[in-house]
């Protein structure tokens, strides 16, 4: 035993020289610097392979370092392959002698082979007989070969035998024994020519000596052989002569006396058939010795020493048995992969069995010497396997068992800990679990109440009481016997892996396990404080805090898991490890964070109630250490620490653990405000998910906290990181959306005002960082870009501007509560909305506020502009929040939609200046509204319209009302009525199947008849058909009128070319109009449905007379103000044009159907008027009379040119029927004041 522990403390001392590990016995080995094995990489002595070397430090042999590993590297390999070809040799000679040639291992020269026959160990020696005895041509020049290569000058013939003899068995065969042995005689004579007088002689005697040596120690042979008999055999063989008597008779008795055998060094047969690495190199050979020795029951041990040491030397004597200087660390994982199970073995038995404290002392070094060197060397498994066990002895598993041998197993793990803990990597797990189990022993021998005294689930409330009674008061008060009641678990345990209750099936303690226990736990005493393993925590290296902080985890989590028994020792020493290595360096710190993060969150999610709040306890407790450390700005390490609770908050089902964190985080804030930094985002992240909890209680709870936070420390939130800014409105955003309590949302609406003043006043500390990531947060991403980068590539971005990019969280957060069912929360916010815009509009450049329309503005108005029913009168689309019901829809529309359209306007008025590029995506917003088939949202679009109009008008430039006359024709062309469904029959359902498929699935119930179905879909098409044309006309008639408002506000701002398009947008409307109005077929379509319809005849009669009496003024008034860009001659053919095409339709109009022709082609007489006629003839009466007093303002050369178009149209008027007599007047007026006198002149 002390030979093996002095070679392992020998491989170690040689280790650490060359590794230069600090001595682990000096008292300085927590001062010296930290040894890491880097990714795998060795630092290594330096020196050569060959012979021995001292260490030396300088450069110039540090490259031999490599090679020295790679060598043995390379001869191992080597030794390995050529013991395969051993072993193929012992099954078959033949294939083995080829493979080893192939291989290159072995020369393929017959003197090549013979040498390797001779000198290999492990070969079978009958089978090399075999070989040797073979005919065939190689086998035949190998063995004359082999048998050369023996030198036998001057040796007697038994001793030449003897020693040829040692190498191989005979084979049994005669002719093989003969070609052998005659090759032998033949080899004698030639080293001894005067021996005998010809090799025939040595091969007689060989013979002779052979049988002699089978007779003689044979035991099967009764009848012996005498020395005469011997005489008598051998006469005449020396050529017809005797060899001399004397000879042949001391010859007999050195045979008889000392058999000839062959040296018994060869494996075991059992071994010859397997290739396994620890035979091949060597080791089982020795142990075979041992066991094979032991079955032949040799009398003492001495001789089985003694015949050991002759194997040794006999080994050592073999030719491939070279020693060699070994510099390479590397060199040593070969050593202990072919030595480390035995020593194991070695150890562990005699630990296990014996009692003798020197034995054990021994064994205990052993294992903490070959533990130290397999961790170095990182070789996982071994160094598990020597943990593992040791681990076992102590017997913490199993304390009623405990003896002073364990004791001291304990006191090795706690010294393996202190000495190796920077190579322990996973065998950390098994030396915690040990020092897990030991403190709960050692609380068990104090009396203090288990854990789960405290962490277990009483089932009602009378079994609390019990519980309270029972266990915990008696534990306190008493020291004595009584406090073992919880031991009797501990005596119950069962195998070291188990972490439960088994041992005895009936669970009845015995007196006298009971006083075993108390007599072994007293015992623990011996070992002293094991917290020195984690106070000593942070000596360990930067690799090796992590393996110990995940294997504190894993033993925590099985403590924490225990059904029967939970336990928080682990989990209280995480907290003093993290609170021990906090002023670690921070890349280190976050790997360990990392570790501890997951597991925090594990056990804050856990079933059991008080072991999550425990664990929440001890992170808050972290928490508040770490947040005692000052971070710099621009670091994310507080949030990271942060993110447990944030975790645990999302995912954990109990309200306490959720009540928890919230509390948790607002202590952290009360008392470390003046830290947090990074953090403020996980806390944030914290009461945003607590604004959507479903429990009123921990929303109202975290809302206070908020509150308190931005009314009290809102400086301290935007100090160091701006961007904490964004997750304090997206958490006030989450509160506006809160359903419990309205005075929640109001506030958090309040609190959004109050955070846009602090950003207005600049009071975000300045950071040159780009927000743009933050910022985008709530915003689409159409959003554009464009205007932001190009304000950075002018250099324009000043200080105050650059913390603008946080208002679209703000902004946009209180755009999307426009669509709050609640109408007290949509005004608020609408209010606070617009009112920050109008109070902080003066700070925004330009792309800023294009980013607030398109993202913030428009967006409001989205659903408005694409979902609503274009019937008008069904529900809501997808766009609206299925709570909104359709009373709710319109108290939306006509309060929120028409209040946040006019405001938009305003806003775009009061910043003019600066947002007039913007002007055109105002316009067609508005336009989106007006060409919506919805009276009331047309409606609002043209009265925000005519508000933008009359408001900002004055500030428009000539391009500027280009847009608008442009859009206001857009919206004229695009809102024209639509009466093809009524012509079209049947086509009236593929046309209009969208606008009605709402309205459909609410009708009534479906008959099973397919007639009656089309039947009713036919008319339920037609009446959605006549709804859309019905609002299409309200709007043309509102569209007009707006039109004319605008004109007659600023007709002195427009151009003749703006005029022109206004003209242009409203003759369309008449024109489309009058193609209603005289299409015959229609009208009696009409008429057929005119309860359903209940439309005037002609039906847009109204739209045709107000436009073209606006054209007429438009044209007129052109002549008169003669504006910018006027073009006489273009006007004054509009004009014309325009008279022309009115009087002709109001002459066919009222001459339509009243002549009759009959078949001769003769004329009958007229048909008078029917009174609807007359009716629409009388409505259109006026717009003919200023048509009239438009030509005659006509100047003279202009009159007198076209007159000759208007004359046939004025003789007609004269001849036909009127409705009123307002016409006649005028024609009568315009006769005799402008037409008379141009024909008087004319003559």
């Amino acid at each position: 035993m002390k030979c093996l522990v002095g070679v392992l403390r020998s491989i170690g001392d040689w280790m650490n020289k060359q590794l230069r590990i600090p001595d682990p016995y000096s008292n300085k080995k927590f001062d010296a610097t930290e040894n890491s094995l880097e990714s795998g990489g060795l630092p290594m002595a330096n020196g050569n392979s060959e012979e021995p070397v001292e260490g030396s430090d300088t450069h110039s042999e540090a490259s031999s370092e490599a090679s020295d590993a790679l060598t043995i590297e390379q001869r191992r390999a080597y030794k390995l392959e050529l013991q395969e070809g051993i072993s193929l040799f012992n099954r078959k000679p033949k294939k083995g002698i080829e493979f080893l040639i192939n291989a290159n291992k072995v020369g393929d020269s017959p003197e090549e082979i013979a040498a390797f026959l001779k000198n290999a160990s492990g070969l079978n020696k009958t089978l090399i007989g075999d070989y040797l005895g073979e005919r065939e041509d190689l086998s035949l020049k190998v063995m004359h070969a082999y048998v050369d290569s023996f030198e036998f000058q001057g040796l007697e013939f038994d001793e030449a035998i003897r020693a040829f003899l040692q190498g191989f068995r005979l084979p049994g065969e005669a002719q093989k024994i003969d070609r052998i042995m005659e090759k032998f005689a033949e080899r004698y004579c030639k080293c001894n020519p005067k021996a005998f007088t010809s090799a025939d002689t040595a091969y007689v005697l060989a013979y002779s000596v052979i049988l002699l040596n089978t007779d003689a120690h044979n035991p099967m042979v009764k009848n012996k052989m005498s020395a005469d008999d011997f005489i008598r055999n051998n006469r005449g063989i020396d050529d017809g002569k005797d060899l001399p008597e004397g000879y042949l008779r001391s010859l007999f008795e050195r045979i008889s006396r000392n058999e000839i055998k062959m040296k018994e060094y060869e494996l075991a047969p059992q071994q010859i058939h397997s290739v396994n690495p620890n035979r091949l190199l060597g080791l089982d050979s020795i142990l075979n010795i041992v066991i094979r020795k032991r079955g032949e029951e040799l009398e003492t041990s001495d001789d089985l020493i003694k015949h050991m040491q002759e194997q040794f030397k006999e080994k050592a004597r073999k030719s491939e048995s070279v020693y060699y200087a070994a510099t390479d660390v590397v060199i040593l994982r070969f050593m202990v992969e072919v030595c480390w199970a035995p020593m194991l073995a070695a150890f562990s038995v005699p630990l296990d069995q014996s009692d003798d404290e020197v034995v054990i002392s021994l064994c205990l070094e052993g294992f903490r010497h070959a533990i130290h060197v397999t961790a170095v060397m990182s070789m996982k498994t071994h160094r598990d396997a020597f943990v593992t066990s040791l681990a076992k002895f102590t017997s913490l598993h199993s304390p009623a068992d405990i003896k002073q041998k364990n004791i001291d197993a304990i006191k090795a793990i706690v010294t393996i800990a202190d000495e190796d803990g920077n190579y322990l990597q996973e065998a950390w797990e098994h030396i915690l679990t040990c020092v897990s189990r030991f403190e709960h022993l050692h609380l068990l021998g104090e009396g203090a109440p288990p854990d789960a005294t405290f962490f277990a689930f009483p089932q009602n409330e009378s079994e609390k009481s019990k519980q309270a009674k029972s266990t915990i008061l008696p534990v306190l008060k008493k020291k004595g016997p009584g406090r073992m009641q919880y031991a009797a678990s501990a005596v119950l345990r069962g195998s070291y892996d188990s972490a439960g209750i088994g041992g005895n099936a009936s669970g009845m303690v015995t007196s006298e396990q009971m006083n075993n226990l108390v007599s072994n736990l007293n015992m623990l005493e011996q070992v002293g404080e094991m917290s020195r393993i984690f106070t000593r925590s942070q000596k360990l290296n930067s690799e090796a805090i992590i393996d110990f902080v995940k294997a504190l985890c894993k033993v925590s989590m099985e403590e924490l898991r225990s059904a029967s028994d939970p336990r928080v020792f682990s989990l209280t020493k995480i907290v003093e490890i993290a609170h021990y290595n906090m002023n670690r360096i921070r890349f280190v710190w976050s790997s360990i964070w990392h570790v501890l993060s997951n597991f925090f969150v594990t056990i804050g999610c856990s079933e059991n109630l008080s072991i999550a709040i425990f664990a929440m306890d001890s992170l808050r407790q972290l928490s508040m250490k770490f947040l005692d450390r000052e971070e710099l700005a621009n670091y994310n390490f507080q949030n990271e620490f942060m993110k447990p609770f944030v975790i645990v908050m999302r995912k954990s089902s109990a309200v306490e653990i959720r009540e928890l964190i919230i509390r948790c985080v607002s202590q952290m804030v009360l008392s470390r405000v003046n830290n947090v930094k990074s953090g403020w985002k996980s806390m944030f992240m914290v009461f945003t998910t607590a604004a959507y909890d479903d429990h009123k209680n921990i929303v109202l709870l975290a809302f206070e906290i908020i509150e308190k936070i931005i009314r009290d420390y809102f400086p301290y939130i935007t100090e160091t990181e701006t961007t904490t800014f964004t997750d304090c409105v997206n958490c006030l955003i989450a509160f506006t959306n809160s359903r419990f309590n309205k005075d929640i949302s109001l506030n958090a609406i309040a609190f959004l005002r109050f955070c846009a003043t602090k950003l207005a006043d600049g009071g975000l500390g300045s950071s040159s960082r780009n927000k743009d990531k933050e910022a985008s947060g709530k915003i689409s991403p159409s959003s554009p870009q464009a205007g932001k980068d190009g304000k950075q590539e002018n250099g324009e971005m000043a200080d105050k501007d650059d913390h603008l990019y946080f208002w679209f969280p703000l902004l946009a957060g209180l755009s999307e509560l426009s669509f709050d069912p609640r109408p007290e929360i949509r005004k608020s916010a609408l209010q606070v909305l617009f009112e920050t815009l109008r109070n902080h509009g003066h700070l925004f450049s330009l792309p800023l506020w294009e980013r607030v329309f398109e993202s913030v503005l428009f967006p409001i108005f989205d659903y408005v502009r694409h979902a609503i029913d274009p019937s008008g009168e069904g529900s809501p689309g997808q766009g609206i929040d299925g709570d909104i019901s359709d009373l709710d829809q319109d108290a939306w529309l006509y309060e929120t939609c028409t209040l946040a359209l006019q405001l938009v306007v305003d806003l775009f008025v009061k910043f003019y200046n600066t947002v007039n590029p913007l002007l055109k995506k105002v316009l067609v917003l508005l336009v989106s509204f007006i060409r919506r088939p919805h009276q009331s949202l047309a409606g609002i679009g043209i009265a925000a319209f005519v508000r933008l109009m009359s408001n900002a008008g004055d500030l428009f430039s000539d391009e500027k009302w280009l847009e608008v006359v442009s859009s206001l024709k857009e919206a004229a062309n695009s809102t024209l009525p639509d009466f093809s469904f009524i012509l079209s029959g049947d086509g009236i359902i593929g046309n209009h199947e969208p606008a009605l498929s709402r309205e459909d699935n609410g009708g009534s119930t479906v008959s099973g008849r397919p007639d009656d179905d089309s039947e009713r879909l036919r008319t339920n098409y037609l009446y959605a058909g006549i709804s859309d044309v019905k609002c299409r006309a309200a709007v043309q008639l509102l569209l007009i009128q707006a039109v004319m408002e605008i004109y007659t506000m600023y007709r002195s701002h427009l151009s003749a070319k703006n005029t022109l398009v206004l003209f242009d947008a409203l003759h369309d409307v008449a024109t489309h109009a009058h193609k209603i109005n005289t299409d015959t077929t229609l009208r009696a379509r009409l008429q057929e449905f005119g309860s359903m319809t209940q439309m005037q005849d002609p039906p847009l009669l109204r739209i045709e007379n107000e436009s073209y009496q606006i054209c007429l003024t438009f044209l007129q008034n052109l002549i008169e103000d003669r504006p910018p860009g006027y073009d006489e001659a273009e006007v004054e053919s509009h004009i014309v044009d325009l008279c022309r095409e009115v009087l002709q339709f109001y002459i066919e109009a009222a001459s339509s159907g009243k002549i009759s022709e009959s078949s001769s082609g003769q004329h009958h007489w007229l048909i008078p008027l029917g009174s609807g006629r007359r009716r629409e003839l009388a409505q259109r009466a006026p717009l003919i009379v200023a048509t009239l007093q438009t030509i005659c303002s006509l100047g003279e050369t202009s009159f007198e040119n076209n007159l000759s178009q208007f004359f046939p149209l004025l003789s007609s008027l004269i001849s036909c029927e009127h409705g009123s007599n307002e016409v006649q007047f005028a024609l009568s007026d315009m006769l005799r004041s402008s037409v008379g006198p141009v024909l008087l002149r004319s003559c």
